[in-house]
């Protein structure tokens, strides 16, 4: 059925989502509310936890058009969307009730912002833009670039800086494009790097960042390749592909680094029947292995580090019943198939939900973040914090 190998064999293929209880490696402490307002549309977030304690949640906002405007349904795209940050200082039983700005683009939307903090205790954002045209702008663009529907045209994918534990964000650093990137910006230039998901420093002390890429012909699929950067995020070079197909598409993927120097591509497809994939690169980002399905559902993921070197990997599941789940794998993340799934929440509205990123707040506590929604309702900010035994 599927073009690649599965890692889930025998048994594996039979395991199903597991409960808490059954799982002695989590034990859920609560969920809580970090962010909501109801002429707001929040989603998208990303966590980091300072040195001093604090933690710091980034997301998207937009206007809530349906309940503000009487729209008749919700979009991903909007022109008011953006960069917010609310902060805890007691390991997010609490939050700042008014949010921050992070950046509002000049000329149009932006999504998805996607924080990492650097060993130099620096802050990197990423994040992407869209902006809205009328039928005679789009009938002036450059052949070649790609226009939704909607009417929304890509401005491409930017990088802030925060120097300051988040409280002020230098100007963005525009990232070079994937090589073979076939889409063009609303300016008639080949599309700069974008992405859902967390790059990672490594060892070396080198970013590295998986980007989306759309190729080929007369139908473009979605590609992921890699860009590493040698100074702190200020310029990258191109590296290789990650991952292609002539049958599915890859798009949103963090990025993991185990304790032996692999890179881990944890990559969200379409196409394929909603299962996460993972790729492998054992050559410091040189080249990738082929891609391998994981055999389960669930996108996209993020994964951190625990300190006895085992991997939380958290992704949402957009399938009934709706919600957040993890799994606890090895420290090389080379039993994710076998690994037991966990499900952290199943109350969840619509397949409107997910994105969850997790940090440790302590050696034996994990949060994870997310956005969420009941019965189609408004959309928030919500967490699950963890026990890990």
């Amino acid at each position: 059925m599927y073009p690649r190998p599965t890692l889930a064999l025998g048994l594996a293929c039979l395991v199903a989502a597991s409960t808490l209880s059954a799982a002695p490696a989590l034990t859920k402490i609560a969920d809580r509310l970090i962010y909501r307002d109801d002429r707001y549309y929040s989603s998208f977030p990303s966590i980091v936890h300072r040195p001093d304690g604090e933690l710091l949640v980034a997301f998207r906002r937009a206007p809530e058009r349906r309940f503000l405007y009487g729209a008749a349904q919700h979009t991903h795209s909007d022109a008011n969307s953006q960069l917010m940050l609310v902060r805890s200082s007691d390991s997010g039983r609490s939050w700042t009730r008014e949010p921050e700005l992070i950046y509002a683009h000049p000329l149009g939307g932006s999504q998805d912002p996607c924080m990492v903090q650097l060993t130099d205790g620096s802050i990197l954002c990423t994040s992407y833009g869209w902006t809205f045209l009328n039928p005679p702008e789009i009938a002036r663009l450059k052949p070649g670039t790609r226009v939704p529907r909607n009417g929304f045209v890509t401005l491409g994918g930017y990088i802030l800086r925060s120097l300051d534990g988040g409280h002020s964000w230098q100007s963005p650093i525009i990232p070079i494009p994937a090589e073979g990137e076939e889409s063009l910006d609303v300016f008639g230039r080949p599309k700069p790097g974008a992405a859902r998901g967390a790059m990672c420093e490594g060892a070396d002390g080198r970013l590295y960042w998986v980007v989306q890429a759309s190729a080929g012909k007369p139908t473009p699929r979605g590609e992921t390749h890699l860009l590493i950067s040698a100074d702190k995020g200020n310029t990258w070079k191109y590296s290789c592909r990650v991952a292609s197909d002539p049958k599915i598409s890859f798009n949103e993927t963090s990025l993991y680094e185990t304790p032996k120097g692999d890179l881990v591509a944890f990559t969200r497809t379409a196409d394929f029947d909603g299962h996460l994939v993972v790729a492998r690169s054992t050559d410091h980002g040189k080249s990738f292995r082929p891609w391998e399905d994981t055999g389960f559902r669930g996108y996209p993921a993020h994964a951190t580090r625990l300190p006895d070197q085992r991997v939380l990997l958290v992704y949402g599941y957009r399938f009934p019943p709706y919600g957040i789940r993890a799994r606890v794998l090895n420290a090389e993340c080379t039993d994710i198939a076998t690994a037991p799934e966990v499900v952290l929440r199943d109350d969840g509205g619509t397949t409107d939900l997910g994105y969850p990123w997790v940090t440790m707040i302590s050696r034996d506590r994990a949060l994870v973040v997310y956005y969420f929604n009941r019965d189609d309702g408004i959309r928030t900010i919500e967490s699950t914090e963890l026990e890990i035994r």
